[in-house]
């Protein structure tokens, strides 16, 4: 210890306090930091988080250190009075209580035991067998709406849409209801089922030859959902306009 910071050292002992070492931020793992890296390169000035629960989501891209606009949507009641309460500390998050489709109108929603398996699609016995505390218990009827028809400030002034969803198989319907918005939506992530967990979703293969069809390249693939034998049933797609 040089002889100045043992001087300063014993200043703060005088008053009580202890002088250490600041910590270091925290190194981001490499796939955090490639996605934060992919955020800049395509000037990503609103996430549009489709699917949010209370919203982990959100929190994580505030740790990567985004710092640009969200909106955040939550249909269930009990989820979204919970991300409301957190969205207030964060003037550039907002949460809105409505799912999003391929149309405006009443939707009843399936509501799973663990919430976020919650989905407008019936769940399937696969699902079931694989994760039992994620059986439907109940349903709520919500409100739906296309993402096109979806007025805000924050959507007109942006100039580069990153759309995320975690949806539970209604992603194909989602991006249905967001054409008008395909100009300006430069990345897109989304839940991909390897096998069928609800009514009508459509499937790995498909969803990336459709995503592919509008405009957009696999950038990365992130693991999700596996089953007790440790086949992956889910993953995540990240994408961005080619």
């Amino acid at each position: 210890m040089s002889f100045m910071k043992s001087e300063i050292q014993r200043l703060f002992h005088l008053f009580g306090f202890e002088l250490s070492r600041y910590p270091r931020k925290a190194t981001l793992p490499r796939r955090d930091f490639h996605f934060l890296q992919l955020l800049k390169k395509f000037e990503i000035d609103l996430v549009l988080d489709v699917g949010a629960a209370n919203d982990g989501y959100a929190d994580w891209l505030r740790t990567l250190g985004y710092n640009k606009r969200i909106i955040s949507f939550e249909p269930l009641q009990v989820s979204f009075d919970k991300l409301a309460v957190k969205t207030d500390g964060d003037e550039l998050w907002n949460a809105v209580h409505v799912a999003l489709g391929e149309k405006d109108e009443s939707a009843l929603i399936h509501v799973a035991g663990n919430l976020d398996s919650s989905s407008i699609l019936p769940m399937l016995s696969a699902h079931e067998l694989a994760a039992p505390h994620t059986v439907v218990t109940h349903h709520e009827t919500i409100k739906k709406i296309k993402l096109d028809n979806f007025e805000h400030p924050w959507l007109l002034n942006s100039k580069s849409l990153f759309l995320k969803m975690d949806v539970q198989g209604y992603e194909k319907q989602v991006l249905e209801g967001a054409t008008h918005l395909l100009d300006k939506i430069e990345g897109i992530q989304l839940e991909m089922s390897m096998i069928p967990l609800y009514e009508g979703q459509l499937l790995f293969v498909d969803m990336m030859s459709f995503v592919k069809s509008i405009g957009f390249e696999i950038y990365y693939i992130r693991p999700g959902f596996t089953d007790k034998e440790g086949r992956m049933l889910q993953c995540d797609g990240i994408f961005f306009k080619r």
